[in-house]
């Protein structure tokens, strides 16, 4: 197989996605919505809602990472003893070039891992140790337009993964990673490296990098005019506040970030 290939290369013209991420941090998904409807971007980076958080409480904003799939098109060839079932990845990768998981070391921390399937069978790319492989290179979050497996795992470790499904097989003889760094489409969605991810509840966005820092901007102060509304809403209901109406700590979060 040939080499995992990055297109991406560096443009100092372009805004700095890990300093831009920063400005997301207290932003629900819903506010970045609002924010590119505002300026023209109606269901622009709107990822189908097929690709869902697997836990409620999830909740992350990052630069794209993409990573570009096929099915692999040569099945896994039968393994002879209980060792070889064990070590079946390592064997796999020995055969079609070692080169399709080098990508994690290009990690940084604030990535958020976009991969698209290139429409493979159901298969779990994903599951409870190469994610914390990629979480340990800095990755806050993993998408994928097909499966992820060890789902009780991936629950249990609070692994921030965004998936179609839940699957069981393994990689061997299913799908093989070509490409990192380049467009891909995901949901739906044209991903580009350093693009502005998020996911809470309600689903998944990718803002565009280059208005990024207009929405972020708009979004913050839809943000902070719901909070306000709301917690007078909380008032006159007689409810106890709670971090969802913490006006302060966000103003104050955005006033010294913004100096």
């Amino acid at each position: 197989m040939a080499a995992v290939r990055s297109k991406a290369s560096a443009d100092s013209s372009r805004p700095d996605p890990f300093k831009l991420r920063k400005h997301y941090k207290y932003l629900r998904v819903v506010d970045v919505c609002d924010a590119l409807d505002g300026i023209g971007y109606f269901n622009v980076g709107l990822v189908s809602p097929e690709i869902r958080p697997l836990w409620l409480g999830m909740r992350f904003w990052g630069a794209a990472f993409t990573v570009r799939c096929v099915p692999a098109n040569r099945p896994m060839w039968p393994l002879q003893t209980t060792d070889e079932v064990v070590d079946a990845h390592n064997i796999w990768f020995n055969k079609v070039g070692l080169a399709s998981w080098r990508f994690y070391k290009h990690l940084k921390p604030g990535h958020v891992v976009m991969t698209d399937t290139g429409g493979a069978n159901t298969v779990g790319l994903w599951g409870s140790e190469n994610t914390l492989r990629a979480m340990q290179a800095g990755a806050v979050g993993i998408v994928t337009n097909g499966a992820c497996r060890d789902t009780a795992e991936l629950t249990q470790q609070r692994t921030p993964i965004c998936s179609t499904g839940r699957g069981r097989t393994i990689i061997p003889g299913r799908i093989e990673i070509i490409e990192t760094e380049t467009r891909i489409g995901c949901g739906g969605v044209q991903v580009r490296p350093g693009d502005i991810v998020g996911c809470d509840d309600d689903g998944l966005v990718v803002v565009p990098l280059e208005v990024a820092e207009t929405v972020a901007t708009h979004a913050k102060a839809v943000l902070l005019a719901d909070i306000k509304t709301r917690k007078s809403h909380y008032q006159a209901l007689d409810i106890g506040p709670d971090s969802s109406v913490d006006y302060d700590t966000v103003a104050r979060y955005y006033d010294t970030l913004d100096k």
